[in-house]
């Protein structure tokens, strides 16, 4: 097969799928792999390291499109790239097709066999202890009276108190947050659903963090004395409610920050939306956001190599065992099939777009087979099937 690394082109993405180490690897499997110019260029692999490698380097994103067997990269698909999908090419990136319905729209028309990345982590993606340990760094600079914030500094100075952080989620992104915060003096709180993460929490830390469930009226009892805010819980999108909502915003002192690290849309805080790395913050109510969308950007030479190392064994089964194959042995790239040949097969986007789906393993002919377990992604289910 051939398989086309394609170079992202979100605003302030500069990430790369696979970096030369990852080429080597798939061209030793007897692929080939067609490079896009300067698909890495930013992240600190320039062409000729893909060359080195063993890859092509291809000029135009219409010669990628129309010679690869698979595409991947990391973000989303973009306006541009809709009319250049071909019907069975394999897709790979974090779709988020959820919270896309126009790029889902897109990639049914296609009949592209296209997975989503962000279901398919075993152990959480790196991208998410990236986001979430770069994201507090990010609120710290937030908090900087230059950039509107309270001018608090994070582990005190003598005579002066350490901030105090709430974070909400205690998964990955929530826990990379907090050794980041907690490694530099912050005063911490983690609000979880799950009493017996919180109670891990504890013993980890030794006690000096504290914790509570994780609700509205928990997190209003905290916010007057709380001076940063991170939420890193995954929302349920069918949900039309907030954990914290604009009046709440009030209960906090003017230059506080909020960073809303999971940037769900629509997500747990009603007044986020999606910033990016040239204009990041704004200011709701007297505090100050910081929004941005793809955090992991802003290192992306460390996150290049850490997902794309991550991503391999994924690419590489799609590749040598094919993608009926791939779903049987791996239950967590079974749950990230998100459309095959014109069919949706994604039940949280089936649910949040009210569009007809199929399950992965009766779309592809499996559900009889002895199948790798997967739980489901998220707790929003649909029966909203394809009538037969």
């Amino acid at each position: 097969m051939i398989y086309g690394i394609l170079k992202d082109i979100k605003e302030g993405e500069f990430r790369v799928i696979s970096t030369p180490a990852e080429v080597k690897s798939i061209v030793a499997s007897g692929h080939e792999v067609w490079a896009q110019h300067d698909c890495g260029k930013a992240a600190g692999f320039p062409d000729e390291k893909y060359e080195e490698a063993g890859a092509r380097i291809v000029y135009s994103q219409e010669e990628m499109w129309a010679g690869c067997d698979m595409v991947a990269k990391v973000k989303e698909f973009t306006p541009i790239e809709y009319p250049l999908m071909r019907k069975e090419q394999i897709i790979l990136g974090c779709i988020h097709p959820a919270g896309h319905p126009e790029e889902v729209d897109a990639i049914l028309k296609s009949g592209v066999i296209a997975f989503t990345a962000e279901d398919a982590h075993r152990y959480g993606s790196p991208n998410c202890e990236a986001a979430g340990k770069q994201g507090a760094l990010f609120g710290l600079e937030s908090m900087l009276t230059i950039n509107g914030g309270k001018g608090k500094f994070v582990g005190g100075f003598a005579g002066a108190p350490r901030m105090n952080v709430l974070i909400l989620g205690a998964g990955v992104v929530g826990r990379g947050a907090l050794e980041m915060l907690f490694a530099l003096g912050a005063n911490c709180t983690v609000m979880d659903i799950n009493v017996g993460v919180l109670r891990s929490l504890l013993t980890q830390y030794g006690s000096k963090i504290s914790t509570m469930m994780c609700n509205k009226e928990a997190i209003a009892s905290v916010l007057p004395e709380t001076d940063m805010v991170l939420n890193c819980v995954k929302w349920d999108k069918s949900r039309k409610d907030f954990l914290i909502d604009c009046e709440m915003l009030k209960l906090m002192e003017p230059g506080s920050v909020l960073v809303d690290i999971s940037n769900d849309d629509p997500g747990a805080i009603e007044s986020s939306h999606e910033t990016h790395h040239d204009n990041p913050r704004y200011v709701v109510n007297g505090v100050v956001h910081y929004c941005v969308s793809n955090i992991p950007g802003a290192v992306a030479n460390s996150t290049s190599v850490a997902y794309a190392s991550e991503m391999l064994p994924m690419i590489m089964s799609i590749l040598n065992d094919g993608v009926t194959e791939c779903c049987v042995k791996d239950g967590f790239y079974r749950r990230s099939l998100t459309a095959y040949k014109g069919y949706l097969t994604h039940e949280e986007t089936s649910a949040v777009q009210n569009k007809p789906w199929i399950r992965p393993e009766d779309i592809l002919g499996i559900a009889d087979r002895k199948l790798d377990p997967a739980p489901c992604a998220t707790v929003t289910r649909s029966d909203n099937y394809y009538k037969k």
